[in-house]
This record gives structure tokens, sequence and C-alpha cells, in this order.
């Protein structure tokens, strides 16, 4: 079964008395295991796809599978349960808590979604620091960190709770160009290590080059042309 199956996906917003449509029929699928990319210009739909993805918003119309569960039905309780079960996320301005150390921003989503002990989770932060080669700096803030490293934190946060799927939104935009590869190659490394898929909403260079599979989205249309594994 395919990580992700989307069937004739659309979603409209309303703004004021009109609805405009950001996705128009959208349907395609995910393997496990994937480095896959939805790319397009600014307004083209590729944000919206991946926040319906994350069960961060309900599309309108279609059918919506993530590991085998409609979540186009999810009520707000059981997307939130969901997400923190099988979801992790890295955002282009890394959104890591300022007043929290290295370790407690990365332990943060398993005291919020988890019932893990103590020691358990102490044994898996610990390990998904030295994975993405923070070790040294476990006790530092966020403001103590260049930004490659904040990006390898939050990389950490994302598969502290082993996700089947990491959804990434513009990951390399607030880094330079040899940073930005070096984030990626850490992201193929933990999806070999792991097993963890991960999904980018970019318009990156880097990122598409990198990418096993490509989506193209224009005005809220997938670009078949554009589909390439």
């Amino acid at each position: 079964m395919p990580l992700i199956q989307a069937q004739n996906i659309s979603k409209n917003y309303r703004v004021g008395d009109q609805e405009v449509p950001a996705l128009k029929g959208i349907s395609f699928e995910i393997g496990e295991g994937a480095f896959a990319a939805f790319v397009g210009p600014s307004g083209s739909g590729k944000s919206t796809l991946l926040n319906l993805i994350g069960c961060l918003d309900h599309p309108s119309s279609g059918t919506l599978l993530v590991h085998g569960t409609d979540i186009s039905t999810l009520s707000r309780s059981a997307a939130a349960t969901f997400r923190g079960e099988h979801l992790g996320f890295v955002f282009q301005d890394f959104n890591l808590v300022p007043v929290l150390s290295v370790y407690e921003n990365i332990e943060y989503p398993l005291l919020m979604v988890r019932g893990w002990s103590q020691d358990k989770r102490r044994e898996q932060v610990n390990k998904m620091i030295a994975a993405v080669g923070m070790t040294e700096q476990a006790n530092k803030r966020p403001d103590q960190l260049s930004g490659g490293q904040k990006q390898r934190v939050a990389v950490a946060r994302a598969l502290v709770g082993e996700p089947k799927l990491v959804l990434a939104d513009e990951p390399t935009a607030n880094l330079d160009h040899d940073t930005a590869y070096r984030v990626l190659n850490l992201m193929k490394a933990m999806r070999n290590d792991f097993g963890t898929s991960f999904i980018f909403s970019t318009h990156d260079p880097k990122i598409m080059q990198e990418a096993e599979q490509i989506f193209t989205l224009e005005d809220g249309r997938l670009n078949p042309q554009g589909v390439a594994a």
C-alpha cells in the first residue's frame, strides 16, 4: 500500500463572498521511503497540499489517505493524535522554542504526545542528538546556534517520535548554499537509517536536484508533465 494516496483532492478558501480554489482535483501516490517534492511558484498550491497531508487542514472534496488512514474525515482531536503518532514537521524558520535548550527542543514532542518514561525519552533524545551531530551543543539555546545547526535540531525534533513521514516546508530557504546541501544530505541519511519518508514543499533547485520524485503544481493543478519517479 502506498504511504500517501490522494484522489481528486480540491481545496477552496472563502474570501469575502467568494470561494477561491487553491487545489483543483489533485490525484497522486507516494510510496514508503520517499524523498519527494512538491514544486511550483508562489500561489501554486504546494503549501496548501502539504498542510492537508499534515492534517493541519481538511480538503473541500476528495479522498486523502496517509498510512492507510483517510485523514480527510478526521475530527480536530483525531487529526492532532494522528499528527503526533505518525508525522514530523520541519519549517523554513526552524520554529525552535527560544527558551529551551537543544535537548529540550528535541524532547518537546515526546512530552506533548507520548506516554514515554523519562529514561526512554532520554535515550531517544540522545540518540537523535548524536544522529544529527549536535551532542556538544545539547545544552545550548537556539540563539547560540548557527542557521544550519538550528535546522539540524529541527530535523532531530521531527524524527524523535519515529514518524513514518516528515513534511518539510521550504526547509533550506534560510540557509546558505553549502549549509543547505549539508542539511539535505543529513535528511537523506536519516531516511536511509530510519526508513522515514520526506516530502518537501519548495522552489529551491537544490532540493529538486536531490528529490527522487517531483510533483509540479501550476495554478492549483498537478502538471502531468512535471511528475518524475
